[in-house]
C-alpha cells in the first residue's frame, strides 16, 4: 500500500513539474507572438506613414502644375495673343535641318539607342527618332533588341514638328548600294583595264567578278593568241587575271584578256614555185582576147517551144459550103 502511494506521488509530482513546463512555454509563445504584433503594428504604421506622404506630395505636384498652368493662362494671355498676331517663331535650326535632309535624303550617322515595340530608337541632334522594324535593314531582323548600340547611318523620311522624327536604315543602304552600281557602271566602259578573279569556268569561256563588283564573260576566243581548246585548260576558278573591256551592250560585259598581249608576227606568204605569177600567165590560144563592145554584139534568143500544134476535123471543115 504504502509502494502504490510513492507512485501515486511520483506521478502527481512529475504532472505538476510538466504542467509548469507547459505554462512557461505558453506565456514565452505569447510574449513572442506579442513581439510580432507589436512589429506589425509598427510597420503598418510607417508604411500608413509614408504612403499619406506620398499622396501629399503627389497632392501639391498636382495643385502646383494646376497652378503653374493657370498662372501661365492668366497671367501670359497678352503675350500669347501679341505672340499669334506677330505670326510663327523663328525656323528651329534643328528641325529645318531635319527637313533639308528629308527633301535631299542624305544619309546621316546614327547609333540605336534601345528597342521598343515595333522598331527602335535613336537620337539625333538631341530629337528622339522612330526607325520601324521594316526600316532596320534589308532583311528581316528577328531580335530587335541585338541592334542596341549599332552605330549606322539612315535617312529622314518623316520630319513633323515637334515630335515625329522618323529615319530609314534599309533607304540609307540601298541608296549607298545604287550609287556604288552607278560608279561600277561608269568604271566598266570600252577599253578599261581592270583586274579581277575567275569566278567560274564553263566550255565556252569564263566569268571574272572584277574587283568593282561587276561581272564579265571572258570568251575562249579572248583567253589568248594561242589556240585554247578548253579555258578549264589554263584558268581555274580563283585565278588572279587582267582584262580589258572590249564591249558593253545590255547590261552585258565582253572581256578580253588576249587584247593585251602582244600579237604574234605574221608570217609572210610565200609565192609556190610551179605556179606563175599572174601576170606572167600565158593568154589562152597565144594571144589575149578583146572583148567586143555591147553593140557590136548579136543578139540571140533562146526560144523552146512548149506548146502543141493540133488540128480538128472541125477546124478544116469550117467555112466550107456543103450545099
Amino acid at each position: 500500500m504504502s509502494q502504490l502511494n510513492e507512485v501515486k506521488d511520483e506521478v502527481v509530482a512529475k504532472a505538476e513539474e510538466v504542467k509548469a513546463e507547459v505554462a512557461e512555454k505558453v506565456e514565452e509563445v505569447q510574449a513572442a507572438a506579442a513581439e510580432v504584433k507589436e512589429a506589425v503594428q509598427e510597420k503598418a504604421e510607417e508604411v500608413k506613414a509614408e504612403a499619406a506622404e506620398k499622396a501629399e506630395e503627389v497632392k501639391e505636384a498636382v495643385a502646383d502644375k494646376a497652378e503653374a498652368a493657370a498662372e501661365t493662362m492668366a497671367d501670359y494671355k497678352e503675350e500669347l495673343e501679341a505672340s499669334l498676331k506677330q505670326g510663327p517663331p523663328e525656323t528651329d535650326p534643328v528641325w529645318a535641318r531635319f527637313a533639308e535632309l528629308l527633301e535631299s535624303k542624305e544619309a546621316i550617322p546614327v547609333k540605336i539607342d534601345s528597342a521598343v515595340k515595333g522598331g527602335v530608337i535613336a537620337y539625333v541632334d538631341g530629337v528622339r527618332a522612330f526607325i520601324p522594324a521594316s526600316k532596320v535593314s534589308t532583311s528581316h531582323v528577328e531580335d530587335l533588341e541585338s541592334l542596341k548600340g549599332l552605330e549606322t547611318e539612315a535617312v529622314v523620311i518623316t520630319a513633323e514638328k515637334p515630335r515625329k522624327l522618323v529615319l530609314s536604315v534599309r533607304d540609307a543602304i540601298r541608296r549607298k548600294e545604287r550609287a556604288e552600281k552607278e560608279a561600277r557602271k561608269a568604271e566598266c566602259v570600252e577599253g578599261a583595264v581592270l583586274e579581277g578573279t575567275v569566278d567560274s569556268v564553263m566550255d565556252y569561256g569564263a566569268f571574272i567578278k572584277l574587283d568593282n563588283g561587276a561581272s564579265g564573260l571572258l570568251h575562249v576566243s579572248q583567253i589568248s593568241y594561242e589556240r585554247v581548246a578548253k579555258p578549264s585548260d589554263v584558268l581555274n576558278k580563283g585565278d588572279r587575271v587582267t582584262v580589258k573591256i572590249i564591249a558593253v551592250k545590255d547590261g552585258k560585259i565582253s572581256l578580253s584578256k588576249k587584247a593585251l598581249e602582244e600579237a604574234p608576227a605574221r608570217k609572210e606568204r610565200k609565192p609556190r614555185e610551179d605556179r606563175p605569177a599572174r601576170g606572167d600567165r600565158p593568154e589562152r590560144d597565144g594571144e589575149r582576147r578583146e572583148r567586143r563592145p555591147r553593140g557590136d554584139r548579136e543578139e540571140v534568143f533562146n526560144y523552146k517551144e512548149t506548146g502543141k500544134a493540133t488540128t480538128s476535123l472541125a477546124d478544116l471543115l469550117n467555112g466550107l459550103d456543103l450545099k
